[in-house]
């Protein structure tokens, strides 16, 4: 299915779904955008290594951990709700989760690898689902939202790290 038979766009979710063509394959999506196309200049990101461009801000390696735990939740969250699950979902505190890593012994080619793996995963997921799977609606983090939906927020989401990469890290390195 495509982007635009989303509907109206969640709220807060709108800006990673809209980084995504508006006639957009799901599936074909996911493929386009899969971490190791989007996170492919691991020459620059070893030269920048754990450099960050202003306190309090995460190294490249965290924002990937963040990518991977964010498409695990939103997988999981599209599962649910696919399965017709009414139970109202948490939100996540991305703070709390990325200071609760261990990324001093991982290489940034370790994380493209999982994140890999995990897309493949997520492709799997979805393509599996038919169009009322897609369609149905369930609430997380206290907003109606439907697994077509959370598919191209998992899309949206790895882009806009990328372009947060290339605009305020690449001069780093």
């Amino acid at each position: 299915m495509t982007r635009n038979k989303i509907g109206d766009l969640p709220n807060f979710f709108d800006r990673y779904i809209l980084l995504s063509a508006e006639n957009q394959e799901l599936l074909e999506g996911l493929e386009g955008f899969a971490p190791e196309k989007l996170f492919s200049d691991l020459e620059k990101y070893n030269a920048i290594g754990d450099k960050i461009y202003a306190p309090g801000k995460w190294s490249i390696k965290d924002i990937l951990q963040h990518c991977i735990d964010t498409e695990r939740i939103m997988s999981y969250r599209a599962l649910c709700f696919a399965r017709n699950d009414d139970n109202v979902l948490p939100g996540f505190e991305e703070g709390l989760y990325a200071n609760n890593t261990n990324l001093k012994d991982r290489s940034i080619e370790s994380l493209i690898e999982e994140f890999s793996v995990l897309r493949k995963s997520t492709i799997l997921l979805f393509s599996y689902m038919d169009k009322t799977m897609l369609l149905r609606k369930g609430t997380a983090n206290m907003t109606r939202i439907s697994p077509l939906s959370l598919g191209f927020v998992i899309i949206g989401h790895a882009k806009h790290h990328e372009n947060i990469i290339k605009e305020r890290y690449y001069s780093l390195g």
